[in-house]
């Protein structure tokens, strides 16, 4: 066993889920200020549930009996596959000796854990698009049946695989199977949750008074925290896929800058050209677009190609997040034209420019066939289903709150704090 390749796992671990509280800064500057309680705890309420639902069954879900989960018939760690019952799940012994065992150069439980981060960041991303109006009580039913019958099902498709001798996957989900290039989750986790986005969006509904310029972020030093610490953050997202310490984990780090550091430009220059002035707001979501865009492909572009995807990413992300206002869906925090425009884009962007693979490169439509293939698949399939689970929520308890608990501002309705209290008016 490497401790080295441990530590890293471990510390990568850290810093993805590092991620889920840098989003609740991030979306919590975007809302009202009398719902950013509300919109925080959307996120914090996902890492609660989602890291226990990992533990107990969503790992075994995802990777039991598979190449990436431990040799043998048991994961050791939580139910096998939910429905088949494992007694050594109550037993140190047994997942010490398991421990003992690694995958690659480090234990699994390493592994489980670094992909719990991911889970839990997945799910809360999509909490972005109902801000303002979603009951937080149905949010949590929402997240652990969407987590259950999605995310640990499509996190198989992409993440369960093992390698040949040449590189090449040999066994594994069948998406990750047919050879499609997701290195840290552009369709498993931004395609996923900006599906899953657009599809709630649409089960609740438009806020009161929806309409451009309407909404103003209540918070701008909010949300260029959260951009820092989620890009921070991303580095152990996207470096930590390698599941090693070496140069590939090099490259998508040096990338992990470059990308989201062009995509900044990017959407401040259409933002200049289009509205006329530069701000805070879209410096921040111009790097969070570039974050996305890199997400799929940080190991396998070249850094040249990878600030071309930044600077598409930040423009076509900047224009994107005004189609709710002429389609007329209202996704409130732009989860749809972030992450499911970005995920597409950094995905397909593979096709055309992967190293050796890409179109530019083999001269073949294969690989971006492959793509295509892949994030429409994940698209679907998440959008119908989360469709179906938030139309059942709506339909028994209700997701949505009171309109006039909205305009008041759902912290006090939902959770009875405030997130600014002045003295005087305690007074």
């Amino acid at each position: 066993m490497d401790q080295g390749n441990t530590a890293f796992m471990l510390i990568c671990a850290a810093l993805v889920l590092l991620m889920t509280p840098g989003l609740a800064f991030f979306y919590g500057g975007l809302v009202k200020a009398k719902s950013v309680i509300s919109m925080m705890m959307l996120s914090f309420g996902a890492m609660g549930l989602i890291g226990v639902l990992w533990v107990l069954f969503g790992y075994s879900i995802a990777f039991s009996n598979g190449p990436q989960g431990p040799a043998g018939t048991d994961t050791y760690i939580g139910w096998d596959g939910v429905f088949g019952f494992d007694p050594s799940m109550f037993s140190l012994d047994s997942l010490f000796q398991e421990s003992a065992a690694p995958v690659g150069d480090y234990p699994t439980i390493a592994f489980a854990a670094f992909q719990a981060t991911f889970a839990i960041i997945t799910v809360a991303l999509i909490s972005g698009a109902i801000a303002d109006r979603a009951k937080f009580g149905a949010w949590m039913i929402f997240a652990g049946v969407w987590a259950t019958v999605v995310y640990f099902p499509v996190a198989s498709w992409v993440f369960n695989f093992t390698l040949g001798e040449d590189g090449s996957v040999v066994d594994g989900g069948w998406i990750a199977s047919m050879g499609v290039i997701d290195f840290a989750g552009g369709t498993a986790v931004h395609i996923n949750a900006g599906a899953a986005a657009l599809a709630l969006a649409l089960v609740l509904g438009k806020r009161v008074g929806f309409a451009k310029g309407a909404d103003k972020p209540h918070n701008p030093p909010f949300v260029l925290l959260g951009a820092g610490l989620l890009w921070f953050g991303w580095f152990g997202f996207n470096a930590g896929s390698e599941l090693a310490a070496d140069g590939v984990a090099a490259l998508a780090f040096l990338n992990t800058i470059a990308a989201p550091a062009a995509a900044i430009l990017g959407w401040l220059v259409v933002e200049k050209v289009k509205d006329g002035k530069a701000t805070s707001v879209g410096a921040a979501s111009g790097a969070v677009a570039g974050l996305v865009a890199i997400t799929p492909a940080c190991a396998a572009l070249s850094p040249f190609w990878a600030i071309v995807l930044g600077v598409a990413a930040g423009a076509v992300c900047a224009l994107a997040i005004d189609l709710k206002f002429k389609l007329g869906f209202d996704d409130s925090l732009d989860v749809v034209g972030i992450h499911l425009v970005g995920g597409l884009l950094g995905t397909l962007y593979l096709g055309f420019f992967a190293n050796n693979s890409g179109l530019i490169f083999s001269h073949s439509f294969r690989q971006l066939g492959i793509q295509a293939l892949s994030a429409l698949a994940v698209m679907a399939y998440s959008f119908v289903l989360a469709f179906l689970i938030g139309l059942a929520i709506e339909k028994t308890i209700g997701f949505r709150v009171k309109n006039e608990d909205e305009v008041a501002g759902i912290d006090l309705a939902l959770h009875g704090e405030e997130g600014y209290v002045l003295e005087n008016s305690r007074a």
